[in-house]
């Protein structure tokens, strides 16, 4: 079972060192689900990480027939993979509006993340966040 994003905010409260929070950030990636080997695919792999990262993605429909996206993800870098593990438990599973609506720069600032990784790594969380919101908007058009 995958952590709730109210689970890890209060976990960052309780780790103030930031050695302990990468470590807490790995350990959040190794919650992740298995990745299947044939879903690390081009047409899955985000652009603009330096390390290797895939989402899926499945659009259901919630009660009110908004689409709803449910992600899967994985990396090839055990950190990177944790920040994926932050990123799902952000925005899998909730409606393509609630996605767009979803302040990330507030809760990474709540966490602290941004100003603890390094550009390259920012750079690929930016782009992971990018591609969840561009399949929001998708799913909202194709709706």
């Amino acid at each position: 079972m995958a952590t709730s994003l109210d689970e890890i905010l209060e976990n960052f409260e309780f780790l103030d060192d930031w050695e302990d929070r990468y470590r807490y950030v790995i350990e959040l990636g190794r919650t992740l689900p298995e990745f299947p080997d044939d879903a690390r695919t081009e047409e899955n792999k985000v652009r603009g990480c330096v390390s290797q990262v895939w989402l899926t993605r499945s659009i259901g429909r919630n009660a009110e027939n908004e689409p709803v996206i449910t992600y899967k993800g994985d990396s090839d870098a055990h950190i990177v993979r944790g920040l994926v593990a932050i990123v799902l438990a952000v925005f899998s599973g909730h409606s393509a509006s609630e996605i767009l609506d979803t302040d990330i720069d507030a809760i990474f600032k709540k966490i602290g993340l941004r100003e603890h990784l390094t550009p390259q790594r920012s750079n690929g969380l930016t782009a992971m966040v990018q591609k969840i919101r561009d399949d929001a908007r998708s799913a909202l058009a194709a709706a």
